[in-house]
Parts: C-alpha cells; structure tokens; sequence
C-alpha cells in the first residue's frame, strides 16, 4: 500500500514562517491604508460642516452667531445638522484618552452655556469667527462675517480637543504630543495642535474648503483680524528650527 505523505515538523514550522514574514510586511501597509480611510473621512465630515455654516451665514446676512461662548456653534446651528453627519474625527471617538491628540469632549466634560443636543465631538471651532456684539471686550479682533478678504486663510472649523479655542499669536506650543493644556486665551492654540493625522489636523476655512495643516503651519493663518501671522513661534518670526520643542522636530522627520 502506497504511504500517505504529510507534513514534517520542520516544514509547518516554515511555512508559519513565511506566513509570520508576510503578516509583517503587510500590517504596517494595512494600518498606513486604515489611517488614509480615517483621515479621508474626517475631511468629508468637515466639508459638510464648512457647508452647513456657509448656510447658516447665508440665512443671516453672512453673519456668525452673536456672542463669544466656544459653544455657541452647538446651539446656533444644530436645525441645519443632518443626523447622519458627525460630530467626531473617526481617529479621536474617546472622552477619556490619555493622548489629548486623540481626545474627543463628551458629555462628562462639557461647560453648561447652552442647552443643545450636540453634545459630544472631536471637532471645535474658532472663536474668533463669531459675532461680538460692538464695544465689548475684544470686538475689534472678532471676523463677524465672511464679506472679508483671503477667506482661505481665516480657520473656522477644525480637528480639536474642545468644541473651541481663540488663538493668540504668542500661545505656546505644545511641549510634548498630546500637551492640550491651553485656557480660555491661554496657550489655546494647543486646543488645535493635535498630532491626530501624523502631524496635520484637517480643517474647514472661512470660505468652506477643506485644508490638512500641518502643526507648524497654524500659527501662520489668520485667526482673528489683529493676528500676527509672523509671530515669534514662525520661521518668518525669527524663530530657528532647532528651538522648536523636541516634540516638533519628531514629527518633521516622521
């Protein structure tokens, strides 16, 4: 009778092996095409929303909301929110993360300034966009509308630990990777410079496109009508490439 033939110790232990060996070269390539899914859904998310505060500018004579609270949006334009579209960056869906760059408010965390049904989000806005009413604190730095000039250079909508921030030229960056520890025009700028989409978080400008921005690039938009965009924290500054916090020089090489 013929010998039925299998397979020897040695030769299964090769072929996991081999299998191991492409398991490895495959991962990093499958991770690299899961973050790109992420990221390309997180810029779909904001082009909605930048179209959802283009119409409610419409409806209101290009003005933004009246008032200065970072949660106004949640209330203002909550009628226009499709069900459907999210509030979260699909790389940053949990409250409690210990990396602040992957950190979403939710519904533990949140200020009681208005009573709204968004309440839980990865994505904050630019205070400086609202409406101040005149001869308050402030009301000269405020955008109000959108009947200005370089719409595509004023940040509205945007990757963030909070639901808002008011950047200020001379906010410090962050001094490790998740450092979101920015007040109320404290260093708020670090609200926005999350090392969510290696290296960029997106967001949705004044005239509604879409933008990645690179961490080392927000303190060179126009956040609010009196904003130096050559500030100390700018090449164009004076600020040399080698007194960047550590944190920063990693993710240039990255």
């Amino acid at each position: 009778m013929a010998k039925k033939r299998a397979f020897t110790l040695i030769e299964l232990l090769v072929v996991i092996s081999i299998i191991a060996v492409l398991m490895a070269i495959l991962m990093p390539a499958l991770q690299r095409v899961r973050k790109q899914a992420r990221d390309a859904v997180c810029r779909s998310n904001l082009r909605q929303w930048g179209v959802i505060f283009y119409i409610y500018m419409d409806d209101n004579n290009g003005l933004f909301p009246i008032g200065d609270s970072s949660g106004r949006w949640r209330w203002a334009i909550q009628r226009y929110r499709e069900k459907e579209l999210s509030t979260t960056c699909p790389e940053a869906t949990d409250t409690q993360h210990e990396n602040g760059s992957f950190r979403a408010w939710g519904q533990d965390n949140l200020d009681a300034d208005h009573v709204t049904q968004i309440d839980y989000g990865s994505y904050g806005v630019n205070r400086w966009v609202y409406n101040r009413a005149p001869g308050q604190r402030d009301d000269a730095m405020y955008w109000k509308t959108r009947e200005v000039k370089q719409l595509h250079r004023i940040p509205m909508f945007l990757d963030c630990s909070w639901y808002g921030a008011e950047p200020l030229h001379p906010d410090l960056p962050p001094q490790f990777e998740g450092d979101i520890d920015g007040t109320y025009r404290n260093n708020s700028m670090r609200r926005f410079a999350l090392n969510r989409h290696k290296g960029a978080i997106n967001g949705a400008m004044f005239d509604s496109s879409v933008q990645k921005i690179a961490l080392k690039q927000l303190w060179t938009f126009k956040w609010h009508r009196q904003f130096v965009e050559s500030g100390p924290w700018t090449i164009a500054g004076g600020l040399q490439t080698e007194t960047w916090p550590e944190w920063m020089q990693s993710l240039r090489e990255k």
